[in-house]
């Protein structure tokens, strides 16, 4: 479960040492005693293909074909996620509305600030036609203009889920004669089936995250404060070729809480030691946790809970099978942790959240392992199995690896920890 903050990370490098810590290489010394962590990092990325032009004209097209089945005009896409994935244009929001249309029928086409006409044409790689407005004249009466040289004076035309309220206002208040409804039925379905490419990209972005926390686990030193960790493990993702998106780092009772607490904590021996990290290979993400002990020997309560975690995780990713429902790898997966005497339910101690989430470009998407999901999964879905185990006072543990589903079930990004003390397989 990622925590996206990034105002949370120190981005300058942090040093470390080296010491043996319950089976792992960490750190010796003291906090004010620090050597290079991620220096000897190289990129990991000179193999990385991004996504294709045709590709993206595939992407279109699907959308297009689902339009017509749901008799839909055109899909309208502000700046954000899905403008990327369709055009390949990333483009900042702002008061100033630039928009691109997917018609039903024909060319992809942009309704633009006048003064943004000659960047947005630098960055075309789908579509031609540019409507562009000056700072006097009306963005939402060029869009229905431009929707009715499409041909669409008429129907329904379809918003995409994070289009501003304030565009679609606009545009609504223009065009009387049009019907508006919600895009879900057109970019979920294109989004949430990944490509082969798609997965390939993100599975460097899983490898870069993996040695991330490794470098991070041998930066750990006594006196450390869990910002020092963070900032250690961002700077290694981006050194590894990946672009940095979290690094939440929690020690002993503030890993009870998922996504941590303000209270400031340093490490010292025995301390749970739970790192959630994640980063992006062109735009798409990785997550993963893993939970260990520093510096002394893991307490039996610490095993037990972490056994018990191993248990969870195994059983949702068991229970994730094509044509079943999403529902189905959060019910495994608690059933362990209630039977072990945890909740019921959302209950602490327990597990406080679903199991997963779907995860692509964004770090959370559609396809969340949660009671009452009964999306069935297919090949080409993407998602999370962290089934959180929460103690309030004590600690928690969260062993989190993402998955992708094949024509012969799911398969890992990341290798499954084996123990406390191996934390990568």
């Amino acid at each position: 479960m990622s925590l996206k903050r990034r105002d949370f990370l120190q981005l300058s490098a942090l040093t470390a040492g080296t010491m043996v810590v319950a089976g792992l290489q960490s750190c010796t010394g003291s906090a004010d005693q620090p050597v290079a962590a991620t220096g000897a990092l190289q990129s990991m990325t000179k193999d990385v293909v991004p996504i294709s032009a045709k590709e993206r004209q595939e992407r279109v097209a699907k959308a297009q074909r689902l339009l017509a089945e749901q008799k839909m005009q055109a899909l309208v896409l502000d700046a954000g996620t899905s403008l990327l994935y369709f055009t390949g244009i990333s483009w900042g929001q702002s008061e100033r509305p630039m928009v691109a249309v997917i018609p039903a029928k024909g060319e992809v086409f942009y309704i633009c600030p006048g003064f943004e006409e000659s960047r947005l044409r630098e960055k075309f790689t789908i579509g031609k036609e540019v409507y562009a407005w000056q700072e006097d004249e009306s963005p939402y009466a060029l869009i229905v203009s431009a929707l009715q040289k499409a041909g669409i004076g008429s129907g329904t035309v379809a918003m995409e889920e994070r289009v501003r309220f304030f565009i679609y206002d606009g545009i609504r208040k223009q065009a009387p004669h049009l019907s508006f409804v919600s895009g879900d039925a057109i970019t979920i379905p294109c989004r949430l089936i990944k490509s082969p490419a798609e997965i390939a990209l993100m599975q460097k972005a899983s490898d870069i995250t993996v040695a991330a926390i490794q470098a991070g686990i041998s930066s750990l030193r006594e006196g450390m404060s869990q910002q020092d960790v963070a900032s250690i493990v961002t700077d290694a993702q981006n050194k590894l070729g990946g672009v940095s998106d979290f690094a939440l780092i929690l020690f002993g009772e503030s890993s009870a809480m998922p996504h941590g607490s303000i209270k400031p904590k340093t490490l010292k021996k025995g301390d749970i030691v739970l790192m959630d990290c994640g980063c992006t290979v062109e735009n798409y993400n990785s997550d993963i946790t893993r939970t260990i002990v520093f510096g002394a020997a893991p307490t039996k309560r610490q095993l037990d809970v972490w056994a018990l975690e191993q248990k969870a995780q195994a059983a949702g990713f068991a229970a994730a099978k094509n044509g079943m429902p999403c529902e189905l790898v959060d019910a495994a997966a608690r059933k362990v942790i209630t039977d072990a005497g945890f909740g019921p339910g959302y209950q602490l101690p327990g597990l406080p959240h679903r199991t997963g989430h779907g995860i692509g470009m964004d770090g959370h998407e559609w396809g969340n392992m949660v009671k009452g999901n009964k999306l069935l999964l297919e090949p080409g879905m993407c998602f999370s199995v962290e089934p959180n185990i929460s103690i309030p006072g004590e600690f928690g543990v969260r062993l989190e690896d993402c998955a992708y589903m094949t024509a012969d079930g799911p398969k890992w990004f990341s290798k499954p920890a084996l123990s406390i003390d191996r934390p990568f397989g």
